[in-house]
């Protein structure tokens, strides 16, 4: 019984790092793109690519700060239910905590968004409504679908192949960060950069505009396709054997793969 309870312990508080630290990398999402888009300093960056720079590099810096810290070490550092979609596939995640990482990070990305609009004042709910990200009219919904998919098979990508090695997985608290930013800064005008279901959610809770709704679903099930596709082909590919048994009609990659559920 101590020992279950031990267990409980630690899932509550992973859950609850989770939930703090998406909600704190919110937080300054918001104040970057408020501080970008709604001050002086919009006239001193009057190019949007400039200005997706700016908030690149502060998202960057506020997610390496959070998977650093020790609450990120704790939980892991997800802080994106794609993250964990990813994650569990793989193996390397247990499956029964993916519904309460994805609870923890969506409502931290409500709580976040919140904490700037107490912070801010309603100036976040003007034209810069929150910080809600917006495809391009340019870019079609399945363009859209493919572009944040895509982008969030590179980050977990990038993520896998360091924790592939024991000596390179020090460096996913860097590099995730970094991937992220690259993408932001490189797909913010067409898409918005998001690859993450939890950096869309709580901004669009808050800013609650009709044309917000109709392509929300694809912020949230994009990443989570991306995820699952990388997922699947990591987890393929770390039990398939390099020379597959010939003799006993793959009985051995059978139980290699059971051993490895």
């Amino acid at each position: 019984m101590p020992a279950r309870r031990t267990a409980g312990a630690t899932a509550w508080a992973a859950m609850a790092a989770e939930f703090v630290l998406t909600g704190g990398v919110l937080f300054v999402v918001v104040t970057a793109v408020r501080w970008v888009t709604a001050s002086p300093l919009s006239r001193a960056l009057p190019e949007p690519y400039l200005q997706h720079v700016l908030v690149a590099v502060s998202v960057g810096a506020a997610l390496a700060g959070a998977l650093s810290s020790p609450w990120g070490r704790w939980s892991g550092g997800h802080l994106n239910p794609a993250v964990t979609l990813g994650l569990w596939l793989t193996g390397a995640f247990p499956g029964r905590r993916v519904p309460a990482y994805f609870a923890a990070q969506l409502t931290g990305s409500v709580a976040g968004t919140g904490l700037a609009r107490l912070v801010w004042g309603p100036v976040l709910g003007d034209r810069m409504a929150y910080a809600v990200v917006e495809p391009a009219r340019s870019c079609s919904p399945a363009l859209l679908f493919l572009v944040e998919a895509v982008s969030t098979a590179a980050v977990l990508t990038v993520t896998l192949l360091l924790m592939s090695r024991g000596a390179w997985a020090r460096w996913v608290p860097l590099a995730r960060p970094a991937a992220t930013a690259v993408i932001v800064i490189a797909l913010g005008t067409l898409t918005g950069g998001s690859a993450n279901p939890a950096r869309q959610f709580g901004p669009v809770l808050w800013a609650h505009r009709p044309g917000d709704w109709s392509h929300l679903w694809l912020y949230l099930v994009a990443p989570l396709a991306g995820a699952a596709l990388t997922g699947g082909v990591a987890r393929y590919r770390a039990y398939r054997p390099a020379h597959p048994p010939e003799s006993d009609g793959g009985r051995s990659y059978e139980g290699r793969s059971e051993r490895g559920r």
